[in-house]
């Protein structure tokens, strides 16, 4: 019992967070701070900074509506897809918004 509630508290600080919510936001963090620490320039940058953003949002707001955790996926892998630097990042973000389930079939 106790590692179940371990779980629904987060690790061991004992937070309320979601452990989905925490993945994200480290996810998001991660990616963020490589994407801006990335050299290159490529035409679709501000969308991917602008949906990070988003997705920090989000998770600092507490459980994030899966529709919108996906949109912002999907902008994001549109934006800085063809970016082999950043792959890891975003494969980490990915398997974070993952973690939320899919959207209900037709929704999304």
């Amino acid at each position: 019992m106790r590692s179940v509630e371990r779980k629904r508290q987060g690790p061991v600080t004992g937070s309320d967070e979601d452990p989905r919510v925490t993945e994200l936001r480290v996810a998001v963090a991660r990616l963020r701070r490589r994407l801006a620490a990335h050299p290159g320039e490529f035409a679709d940058r501000s969308i991917a900074e602008e949906e990070l953003a988003a997705l920090a949002a989000m998770a600092a707001g507490g459980t994030p509506e899966i529709p919108r955790l996906r949109r912002s996926l999907l902008l994001i892998a549109g934006a800085i897809g063809s970016v082999s630097a950043l792959s890891s990042g975003l494969a980490e973000v990915r398997r974070a918004v993952d973690l939320f389930g899919g959207p209900v079939r037709g929704q999304g």
